[in-house]
């Protein structure tokens, strides 16, 4: 059984992890170096029996709490960089960085995580095992998770590694998760239609890419819908179409910019593959030319259907039955903790930060300008934290079944 006082040593938390949360969201820093956010957490964290190593690639920090038994590892993570993006919530401590936000919630993942590790250092000599608290920047499509493992930050791997992210348009203080696929792989499309500039008014002269490119734009859209099943789907959506400098000129070529979404490898890279073929067959058609580039990003999120099973059981016991909810179907965005998963049993859960009572469902939700949350969701987040990784030290995933 999960420990419950967990939650009430949590609660006891509740000033610390607020201040922590808002001081992180007052300074939001992005990419790979978020040194502010850093000393932060060190600074709130410099009291506690903690083994801290950095790597040279970002500001990313790994803090071991060795207990008296040398037994399993596990890891929890968070997050900790913002976006580039303004703020609009009118908050007292509202970002002071223009043009950049914490609108993704990592303000309260640094809070929690930090949280359970004070509250793991309390428990230290019942622990059967080491924890490792992965403080992570570059989430926000910089590969920092990827930039960590290369460094060695994570090495030994531990033997599971667990996430939260909250979901500020997700029922006051329920947990979600699933088994299998839990977030996409993304990918950028580039592409570039060529054809031969001339005088709008003469397109008999010219080779317009102008409609050829909103040809390729529409046969993407059949090509998902026709070619990609609805078992193993993808979401192909171009987002950025530019040209031309005036009315008067047929422009010489169309530049592109997509994203595309898959929940498996082969899925990904069948409509790579296929979107290659379609382009440049389109432009062909019509005697122009097109590029087609990719930029890879994150991996598919697997979850392990034994971690997925513990986390529900974990919830049950601490909260109850009815604050867990299994997620039906997978969500298309992405999380670069998938290159951890990818090597690592664990899984990845949502905590709902709605306001207590709100109607969650009509809240501002992840990457808004007005995003908030509720910041008393988080000594729930920060005793699930922990309450995993004695479990996991405790028995693995010995009785978690899906």
């Amino acid at each position: 059984m999960a420990d419950v006082g967990l939650l009430d040593a949590a609660h006891a938390l509740t000033d610390e992890l607020v201040a922590l949360r808002r001081a992180v969201h007052a300074e939001p820093e992005l990419g790979l170096h978020n040194p502010k956010t850093a000393a932060k957490i060190r600074a709130a964290l410099a009291d506690l029996p903690l083994e801290w190593t950095s790597g040279p690639s970002t500001s990313g920090l790994v803090a071991h709490l060795r207990g008296p038994q040398n037994g399993r590892t596990v890891l929890l993570r968070g997050d900790t960089d913002a976006l580039p993006m303004p703020e609009d919530t009118g908050l007292d401590f509202a970002s002071r960085h223009e043009g950049v936000m914490h609108a993704c919630g990592h303000d309260s993942h640094v809070a929690m995580l930090a949280g359970a590790a004070r509250l793991l250092c309390a428990r230290r000599e019942r622990l059967a095992g080491s924890v490792m608290f992965m403080f992570q920047p570059g989430e926000e499509g910089h590969h920092g998770a990827r930039f960590m493992l290369d460094d060695g930050l994570i090495d030994p791997l531990p033997d599971a590694a667990f996430a939260l992210h909250i979901m500020p348009n997700g029922r006051h203080g329920v947990f979600a998760g699933r088994a299998g696929p839990l977030l996409a792989s993304a990918d950028k499309i580039f592409i570039t239609v060529t054809g031969r500039g001339g005088h709008a008014s003469m397109p008999q002269d010219a080779l317009d890419p102008m409609p050829v490119a909103c040809e390729i734009v529409g046969a993407i859209q059949s090509f998902v819908t026709r070619q990609v099943p609805v078992f193993d789907p993808a979401v192909v959506t171009i987002a950025r179409l530019q040209a031309g400098t005036t009315d008067n000129v047929i422009p010489e070529t169309v530049e592109m910019l997509g994203t595309i979404r898959t929940l498996s490898r082969h899925r990904r890279s069948a409509v790579q593959e296929g979107l290659r073929r379609l382009i440049t067959g389109i432009a062909a058609a019509h005697g122009a030319r097109a590029e087609v580039r990719y930029e890879e990003g994150f991996p598919v999120t697997v979850c392990d259907a034994r971690a997925a099973a513990l986390g529900r059981e974990v919830v049950s016991e601490m909260f109850g039955a009815d604050d867990w909810e299994t997620l039906s179907h997978p969500i298309m965005g992405a999380e670069d903790f998938a290159y951890v998963l990818d090597k690592v049993p664990g899984a990845m859960f949502f905590l709902g930060a709605a306001a207590e009572g709100s109607d969650w469902r009509q809240c501002c939700g992840l990457h808004s300008n007005r995003m908030t949350l509720d910041e008393s969701v988080m000594t729930r987040g920060a005793a699930l934290h922990a309450g995993l990784a004695e479990r996991f030290l405790a028995r693995g995933f010995e009785g978690a079944s899906a």
